[in-house]
C-alpha cells in the first residue's frame, strides 16, 4: 500500500526549529498532536516526532524532536509527511478514500463504459470526480443523484449524468 500524504512543511517560523505545516488530513485534530510520528518523503525515509504544536493562520504551527533551531527547520521546507494506509481511520459505508477511487470504470446505469476515474477534486460546494474518456477529462460532481452506486471490489462507478454532461456513447 501507498502511504498517505498527511501535510507538508510551508517554511520554517522564527529561530527555536518551529515549522508552519499544512495539514492535508480530515481530521487535524486526530492526527497532528504532541507525540505523533510521521514518515518523511526523504529517500531513505525519516521518523519525525511532533514535540510541540499550536494553531497556525497558514495551518500549524509545529516543533518536531531534534529540530531545534532556523537552519534545520528552513532544510524541512517542502518535506511531505505520511502515514502507513492502515493508520487511517475506519470510514462510514458512504464514505471513500479518494485514492481508492482512482483508476476505477465508469459506466452508466445500463453498464455502458464512460471513462476511467483519474482524479478527484476537491470543492467547497461539492467535490468532483475527473473522469478521463477518449474524449478528455470531465469533471463530475460527486452526488449521490449522479453517482448511486460504488463497489470497490469490483473498481466500479455507476454514474446516472445529466444530458449531455458526457458525449454520446
Amino acid at each position: 500500500m501507498e502511504p498517505i500524504l498527511v501535510g507538508y512543511v510551508r517554511r520554517a517560523h522564527g529561530i527555536n526549529g518551529a515549522v508552519v505545516v499544512r495539514p492535508l488530513t480530515d481530521d487535524p485534530d486526530g492526527r497532528w498532536f504532541a507525540g505523533a510520528e510521521f514518515a518523511s518523503d526523504g529517500n531513505p525515509p525519516v521518523t519525525y516526532t511532533v514535540s510541540e504544536i499550536g494553531p497556525h493562520k497558514d495551518g500549524l504551527l509545529v516543533h518536531f524532536e531534534g529540530v531545534s533551531d532556523r537552519t534545520t527547520a528552513e532544510a524541512l521546507r517542502g518535506t511531505s509527511f505520511t502515514i502507513a494506509s492502515d493508520d487511517r481511520r475506519e470510514l462510514d459505508s458512504q464514505e471513500f478514500w479518494p485514492d481508492d477511487l482512482i483508476g476505477c470504470t465508469v459506466v452508466d446505469e445500463a453498464g455502458e463504459p464512460l471513462g476511467t476515474v483519474d482524479s478527484v477534486k476537491f470543492g467547497a460546494a461539492q467535490d468532483r470526480l475527473a473522469v478521463r474518456t477518449p474524449d478528455g477529462v470531465i469533471e463530475v460532481p460527486f452526488v449521490d443523484a449522479i453517482v448511486p452506486s460504488i463497489d470497490l471490489d469490483a473498481r466500479k462507478i455507476v454514474m446516472t449524468p445529466p444530458i449531455g454532461l458526457f458525449p454520446e456513447v
